[in-house]
């Protein structure tokens, strides 16, 4: 179940992030055992975008899923895919949190959410 919410939750996140104007470059993007969900690009940056969805927020905002872990676990990813590429574009660290059920549909777009650790 929680895959199925995942990969939807993704799938909404690059609707969301198209029609803001992105464009997308790479998804699930993998680097050992960890993941970036999106990677896309503006003008001015090349974004990894990580998805937090779930069908409530009883234990709290899925954005605040993404720990100080899992934060440098991304950053790892980051930065490999920006020296495997070859990308001297300026980097940013975003989070899209979703809540999706039924009754709701609230995503959030947090840009720049954290930073080298």
């Amino acid at each position: 179940m929680n895959q199925i919410l995942g990969k939807l939750g993704e799938n909404l996140a690059v609707q969301y992030l198209l029609d803001k104007g992105y464009t997308i470059v790479d998804r699930n993007y993998r680097y050992g055992r960890n993941e970036v969900d999106i990677i896309v690009s503006d003008q001015n940056h090349i974004v990894f975008v990580e998805v937090k969805t779930r069908n409530n927020n009883n234990i709290g905002e899925p954005y605040q899923a993404v720990t100080r872990k899992k934060q440098k676990q991304i950053i790892k990813v980051a930065h490999n895919y920006l020296v495997e590429n070859n990308i001297e574009t300026e980097a940013r660290l975003d989070v899209i949190s979703i809540v999706l059920n039924s009754k709701v549909k609230k995503i959030e777009h947090i840009e720049d959410a954290f930073h080298t650790v």
